[in-house]
Protein backbone atom coordinates (compact mmCIF):
# COMPACT_ATOMS: atom_id res chain seq x y z
CA UNK A 1 0.00 0.00 0.00
CA UNK A 2 1.34 3.79 -1.10
CA UNK A 3 2.14 5.98 1.93
CA UNK A 4 -0.64 8.46 1.96
CA UNK A 5 2.23 11.27 2.02
CA UNK A 6 3.47 10.21 -0.82
CA UNK A 7 0.28 10.53 -3.19
CA UNK A 8 0.59 13.84 -5.60
CA UNK A 9 -1.89 16.67 -4.65
CA UNK A 10 -3.30 16.55 -7.84
CA UNK A 11 -4.96 12.86 -7.15
CA UNK A 12 -6.16 14.31 -3.87
CA UNK A 13 -7.99 17.02 -5.40
CA UNK A 14 -9.19 14.64 -8.17
CA UNK A 15 -10.61 12.20 -5.50
CA UNK A 16 -12.26 15.27 -3.85
CA UNK A 17 -13.64 16.96 -6.76
CA UNK A 18 -15.38 13.43 -7.38
CA UNK A 19 -17.20 13.34 -3.92
CA UNK A 20 -18.05 16.95 -4.45
CA UNK A 21 -19.93 16.11 -7.99
CA UNK A 22 -21.35 12.52 -6.29
CA UNK A 23 -22.94 14.93 -3.70
CA UNK A 24 -24.14 17.53 -5.65
CA UNK A 25 -25.95 14.97 -8.54
CA UNK A 26 -27.56 13.06 -5.04
CA UNK A 27 -28.90 15.66 -3.73
CA UNK A 28 -28.96 19.02 -5.77
CA UNK A 29 -28.67 22.23 -4.42
CA UNK A 30 -31.73 24.41 -4.01
CA UNK A 31 -31.71 27.90 -6.11
CA UNK A 32 -31.63 30.50 -3.70
CA UNK A 33 -35.01 32.27 -4.14
CA UNK A 34 -37.04 29.71 -4.84
CA UNK A 35 -39.69 29.89 -1.88
CA UNK A 36 -42.51 29.98 -4.36
CA UNK A 37 -41.93 26.52 -5.65
CA UNK A 38 -42.25 25.81 -1.98
CA UNK A 39 -46.05 24.94 -1.87
CA UNK A 40 -45.49 22.45 -4.48
CA UNK A 41 -42.53 20.53 -2.42
CA UNK A 42 -45.39 17.96 -0.65
CA UNK A 43 -46.22 16.94 -4.93
CA UNK A 44 -42.23 15.24 -5.03
CA UNK A 45 -42.79 11.37 -5.23
CA UNK A 46 -44.83 8.94 -7.22
CA UNK A 47 -48.65 8.91 -7.06
CA UNK A 48 -51.68 6.92 -8.14
CA UNK A 49 -55.37 6.87 -8.42
CA UNK A 50 -58.14 7.75 -11.27
CA UNK A 51 -59.84 9.64 -13.41
CA UNK A 52 -62.87 10.16 -14.24
CA UNK A 53 -64.24 12.99 -17.25
CA UNK A 54 -64.94 13.73 -20.92
CA UNK A 55 -62.93 10.41 -21.87
CA UNK A 56 -64.32 8.02 -19.44
CA UNK A 57 -62.81 6.36 -16.38
CA UNK A 58 -59.38 5.50 -15.86
CA UNK A 59 -56.06 4.60 -13.88
CA UNK A 60 -53.32 7.46 -13.30
CA UNK A 61 -49.63 6.65 -12.29
CA UNK A 62 -47.37 9.90 -11.98
CA UNK A 63 -44.30 11.09 -11.14
CA UNK A 64 -42.83 14.26 -9.67
CA UNK A 65 -39.77 15.42 -8.80
CA UNK A 66 -37.39 18.63 -9.38
CA UNK A 67 -34.68 18.54 -12.00
CA UNK A 68 -32.39 21.29 -13.36
CA UNK A 69 -30.40 22.02 -10.09
CA UNK A 70 -33.88 22.12 -8.40
CA UNK A 71 -35.10 25.23 -10.40
CA UNK A 72 -38.38 23.30 -11.67
CA UNK A 73 -40.86 20.46 -10.68
CA UNK A 74 -41.23 17.95 -13.63
CA UNK A 75 -44.69 16.24 -13.19
CA UNK A 76 -44.77 12.71 -15.87
CA UNK A 77 -48.73 11.57 -15.99
CA UNK A 78 -49.53 8.24 -17.33
CA UNK A 79 -53.81 7.98 -17.73
CA UNK A 80 -54.65 4.39 -19.12
CA UNK A 81 -58.15 4.67 -20.06
CA UNK A 82 -59.83 1.26 -20.98
CA UNK A 83 -62.45 0.79 -23.99
CA UNK A 84 -65.59 1.69 -22.28
CA UNK A 85 -69.31 3.18 -23.15
CA UNK A 86 -67.62 6.63 -23.07
CA UNK A 87 -64.50 5.85 -24.89
CA UNK A 88 -65.56 2.61 -26.89
CA UNK A 89 -61.66 2.50 -28.33
CA UNK A 90 -60.27 3.39 -24.79
CA UNK A 91 -56.83 5.64 -24.93
CA UNK A 92 -53.85 6.27 -23.46
CA UNK A 93 -53.27 9.88 -22.40
CA UNK A 94 -49.86 11.50 -20.97
CA UNK A 95 -48.50 14.74 -20.62
CA UNK A 96 -45.44 16.37 -18.75
CA UNK A 97 -45.51 19.39 -16.57
CA UNK A 98 -43.21 21.90 -15.74
CA UNK A 99 -43.74 24.54 -12.79
CA UNK A 100 -41.49 27.01 -12.61
CA UNK A 101 -40.89 30.56 -11.25
CA UNK A 102 -41.20 33.27 -12.90
CA UNK A 103 -39.28 36.12 -10.79
CA UNK A 104 -39.75 38.98 -13.36
CA UNK A 105 -44.13 38.80 -13.24
CA UNK A 106 -43.41 37.20 -9.57
CA UNK A 107 -45.86 33.88 -10.18
CA UNK A 108 -45.49 29.95 -10.35
CA UNK A 109 -46.19 29.22 -13.57
CA UNK A 110 -46.99 26.03 -15.23
CA UNK A 111 -46.20 24.25 -18.39
CA UNK A 112 -48.12 21.53 -19.58
CA UNK A 113 -46.98 19.20 -22.95
CA UNK A 114 -49.54 16.44 -24.24
CA UNK A 115 -48.63 13.57 -26.38
CA UNK A 116 -51.74 14.75 -28.40
CA UNK A 117 -49.52 17.72 -29.11
CA UNK A 118 -50.64 20.88 -27.16
CA UNK A 119 -48.83 22.71 -24.98
CA UNK A 120 -51.08 24.50 -22.38
CA UNK A 121 -49.26 27.38 -20.55
CA UNK A 122 -50.91 28.55 -16.94
CA UNK A 123 -50.00 31.30 -14.84
CA UNK A 124 -50.93 31.11 -10.54
CA UNK A 125 -53.87 32.88 -9.57
CA UNK A 126 -52.79 34.21 -6.07
CA UNK A 127 -56.75 35.38 -5.61
CA UNK A 128 -58.80 32.28 -6.72
CA UNK A 129 -55.65 29.89 -3.84
CA UNK A 130 -55.45 29.11 -0.42
CA UNK A 131 -54.33 26.27 1.90
CA UNK A 132 -55.04 23.29 0.26
CA UNK A 133 -55.63 24.92 -2.84
CA UNK A 134 -53.68 25.97 -5.88
CA UNK A 135 -55.14 27.27 -9.20
CA UNK A 136 -53.70 27.84 -12.34
CA UNK A 137 -55.49 29.60 -15.12
CA UNK A 138 -54.53 29.51 -18.82
CA UNK A 139 -52.71 32.27 -20.41
CA UNK A 140 -51.48 30.26 -23.95
CA UNK A 141 -51.71 27.28 -25.68
CA UNK A 142 -50.04 26.17 -28.75
CA UNK A 143 -51.95 23.88 -31.57
CA UNK A 144 -55.12 25.09 -29.54
CA UNK A 145 -57.37 27.78 -29.98
CA UNK A 146 -56.27 31.09 -27.65
CA UNK A 147 -59.69 31.85 -27.56
CA UNK A 148 -60.05 29.14 -25.57
CA UNK A 149 -59.84 29.28 -21.40
CA UNK A 150 -58.32 26.40 -19.09
CA UNK A 151 -57.80 26.05 -15.55
CA UNK A 152 -56.22 23.30 -12.94
CA UNK A 153 -56.80 23.49 -9.53
CA UNK A 154 -55.11 21.18 -7.03
CA UNK A 155 -56.97 20.70 -3.76
CA UNK A 156 -54.99 19.20 -1.55
CA UNK A 157 -56.06 16.74 1.29
CA UNK A 158 -54.46 17.67 4.97
CA UNK A 159 -51.39 15.54 5.76
CA UNK A 160 -50.11 15.70 2.37
CA UNK A 161 -50.97 12.40 1.27
CA UNK A 162 -54.29 12.90 -1.43
CA UNK A 163 -54.83 15.00 -4.09
CA UNK A 164 -57.59 16.03 -6.54
CA UNK A 165 -56.88 17.56 -9.49
CA UNK A 166 -59.67 18.85 -11.32
CA UNK A 167 -59.27 20.21 -15.23
CA UNK A 168 -61.88 23.24 -16.55
CA UNK A 169 -62.50 24.33 -19.94
CA UNK A 170 -64.16 27.11 -21.22
CA UNK A 171 -64.75 27.83 -24.86
CA UNK A 172 -64.90 31.29 -26.23
CA UNK A 173 -67.48 33.21 -24.47
CA UNK A 174 -68.98 30.50 -22.11
CA UNK A 175 -68.12 29.82 -18.46
CA UNK A 176 -65.66 27.20 -16.91
CA UNK A 177 -66.86 23.34 -17.31
CA UNK A 178 -65.29 20.26 -15.39
CA UNK A 179 -63.57 18.31 -18.11
CA UNK A 180 -62.18 15.57 -16.18
CA UNK A 181 -61.19 14.99 -12.30
CA UNK A 182 -57.94 13.15 -11.18
CA UNK A 183 -57.64 11.81 -7.43
CA UNK A 184 -54.40 10.16 -6.51
CA UNK A 185 -53.26 8.89 -3.41
CA UNK A 186 -48.72 8.87 -2.70
CA UNK A 187 -47.94 5.50 -3.61
CA UNK A 188 -46.24 3.38 -1.76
Amino acid sequence: MRDPARIPISRWIAVAAAAVLVACAAEPPEPAGLDALAALRFMTGRWEGSAEGQAGTGMVAREYHFVLGGRYLLERNKTTYPPQERNKAGEVHEHWSLFSQDRVRNTLVLRQFHSEGFVNTYAFDAEASRDGKLVFESVAFENFDNRWRARETYTIAPGGDALTETFELASPGNAFGVYSVTRLHRAP
